[in-house]
């Protein structure tokens, strides 16, 4: 007998992601949401704190496969971002940083307003400011959307993600030193995780291409060097304590200068991005133990409000100064409401160095859970909304 339960301890993780393909295809055939929606829904109720199904991943091969999947969204981001188009219509980048020091701002009063503790609150406030990159780019793609407001949520998606990893670490930093120079010294020493992570990203982003024309391939299909560039990217920052967000999302980007760009084909890597894709999803919403989303429902539901309300009023009221409708502004404001797997890997980094401030986050919990179903079909609604996805996918 313990030999069988071995057995099939072994075997959770595989038949999770395939009864999680199998609940994405068919969930998604019969009602038209997104695919990843459904993946969440099976990691949560097979996770290790629901049902005992699932082994906890904790820092095995499961874990890793989860980042190196999240660090491949995060390259095919960063190829994406078009930093002329920036330098050209600044709005956009301007519009960013209001509507995520906006949601900063109000998710940090709503937080104290419920009697959370300071600490509790910041970091509930840095985290919110993200913006999924993971389901973002899943949906975009799944959607096969193009246009003003899908590369406005792609671009203001990574600006976040990058704001977000900076406000978290410092306020990290904070509540370690807890002296009267901490905040200088955390802001100090976030900046510098920050610039080391995008040198590492654009060192790669330099070396591979680089390599892949001196063995004459920088034209043919380069997923698998890609792929594994970021796996050893991933490591490398692990190992050395940066920040694998930024450094992926700098990997793409200096790709991207390098004139070294993806074919349609190799969108979400391929078969492997794909398998990938599911692992993450999965294991990002069977670390929530549902005691903690159960305790934080009732302000995570406000958050979740709160949070809409500042990037959509953020984004809209830039809309005519960075060139596109009141409309178009609001729809790419509503495409920045996905948030469940930054927050969840973010979360589950701070819990293996140790940072035991993460647990009392409970209303996170519950955020990322909403989030992570909900997230998928509200950009999607957004994408259909602003026209920009293709009739054959508005079933819905």
């Amino acid at each position: 007998m313990p030999d069988l339960l071995s057995v099939l301890t072994s075997l959770a993780w595989p038949l999770a992601i395939a009864l999680a393909w199998l609940a994405g295809e068919f969930g998604q055939r019969w009602t038209g949401l997104p695919r990843i929606s459904f993946y969440g829904l099976v990691g949560f109720a097979l996770g290790s704190a629901q049902i005992g199904v699932l082994p906890a991943a904790d820092l095995g091969p499961v874990a890793l496969l989860a980042n190196i999947a999240f660090g491949l969204v995060l390259f095919e981001l960063g190829n994406r971002i078009n930093l002329r188009w920036l330098v050209n219509n600044p709005w956009i980048g301007v519009a960013g940083l209001v509507e995520s020091s906006l949601t900063f701002v109000l998710v940090y009063l709503v937080a104290i307003a419920f009697g959370a503790a300071q600490i509790t609150a910041l970091l509930m406030a840095a985290l919110s400011m993200a913006t999924s990159p993971a389901t973002v780019v899943r949906v975009i793609n799944e959607q096969k959307s193009s246009g003003q407001m899908t590369e406005r949520v792609l671009h203001l998606s990574a600006q976040n993600c990058v704001l977000a990893v900076f406000a978290f670490n410092a306020i990290i930093g904070i509540w370690l030193f807890r002296t009267q120079d901490a905040v200088s010294e955390a802001l100090w020493q976030s900046l510098v995780m920050l610039a080391a992570s995008i040198v590492a990203g654009a060192v790669f982003g330099l070396l591979v291409p680089a390599l892949l024309r001196a063995i004459g391939n920088a034209q043919q299909d380069t997923t698998v060097a890609f792929a594994l560039a970021v796996i050893l990217l991933v490591s490398i920052c692990d190992v050395g304590g940066l920040s694998p967000v930024v450094a992926a999302l700098a990997f793409g980007l200096t790709v991207r200068s390098r004139r070294v760009t993806f074919t349609q084909t190799q969108r979400n890597f391929g078969a492997l991005g794909e398998v990938l894709t599911v692992l993450l999803f999965v294991y990002a919403a069977s670390t929530l133990d549902w005691r903690l989303v159960a305790a934080g429902g009732v302000m995570a539901v406000v958050v979740v409000l709160v949070r809409l309300l500042a990037k959509t009023a953020g984004v809209a009221a830039f809309s005519h100064l960075s060139g596109v409708t009141w409309r178009k502004g609001a729809l790419t404001g509503l495409g920045l409401a996905p948030l469940a797997v930054f927050v969840i890997l973010m979360l589950e980094h701070a819990r293996y160095a140790g940072l035991k401030v993460v647990d009392d986050l409970h209303a996170m919990a519950a955020v990322a859970m909403l989030l992570e179903v909900f997230g998928p079909i509200i950009i999607q609604r957004a994408l259909i909304w602003a026209h920009e996805a293709p009739e054959s996918h508005h079933a819905a």
